[in-house]
């Protein structure tokens, strides 16, 4: 069983409207729709905005369902200048970058509890490929990126913030949930994805770019994901 992760509403409800024999399972706040999506066994969430939303929904979902794998969609601030509103970018990896204990002696990112290559959680091969295969058979008008997403309990709107994830993280592209998801993922030895759509350019034109673009990003986002399942 696949489990897809969305933070807001509008990036699960177009997945829950092709869903049939939907069953729902309540737990901490959250609905999980239990069904079939093009004839595969999924369950679909919302899990809210930020990083603690998002590791309780992934915990709450591996505890709650036999899923073999998670993907989370959603929508991003592009880090790279080559990335533009509508692109797509497919994690290789991901991270917190808000863990910061610094003063201690920890490099920014590094959370003490976890040795220095686990403050990476790398994605799934196999379904990086898959999506990659998935993305071309959308036939989306958009370019399609792998790269690395840098979480944290932020809305990144500012240029000098922007450049700092890249500088210190390489990061691709920034949000609020994937590295939670992920860090709770390969604690479970849940095989995962993180599929992101860009909404905005993360910088000072980022507070406009958002509502106007990110219905365009969850689109393209949707479209990716129905053709991802399908080759599950």
């Amino acid at each position: 069983m696949l489990g897809i992760i969305g933070a807001m509403d509008e990036e699960v409800a177009k997945l829950k409207e092709k869903m049939k024999q939907v069953h729902i399972v309540e737990k901490a706040g959250m609905q999980f729709y239990r069904g079939a999506l093009c004839d595969h066994e999924v369950v679909v969430v919302k899990c809210g905005v930020g990083k603690v939303h998002a590791a309780m929904c992934t915990q709450a979902m591996i505890d709650l369902f036999p899923v073999d794998g998670i993907v989370n969609t959603g929508i991003a601030g592009s880090l790279n200048a080559d990335i533009n509103i509508g692109d797509i970018v497919l994690a290789k990896d991901a991270l917190e970058h808000d863990m910061d204990v610094s003063a201690l002696g920890y490099a920014p990112g590094i959370n003490p509890d976890l040795k220095d290559d686990e403050n990476i959680f790398k994605t799934d091969v196999k379904m990086l490929e898959l999506a990659l295969a998935a993305a071309k058979q959308a036939e989306l008008s958009v370019n399609i990126f792998t790269g690395r997403v840098v979480s944290g309990d932020q809305f990144i709107s500012r240029k000098d913030k922007k450049k700092w994830l890249v500088e210190t993280f390489d990061g691709t592209c920034a949000e609020m949930e994937g590295a939670s998801i992920g860090h709770v993922a390969s604690l479970n030895k849940i095989p995962y994805l993180i599929v992101r759509a860009i909404s905005d350019k993360a910088d000072d034109s980022a507070e406009m770019d958002y509502p106007s673009f990110a219905a365009m990003a969850i689109d393209n986002s949707v479209a990716l994901m129905t053709e991802f399942v399908k080759l599950c």
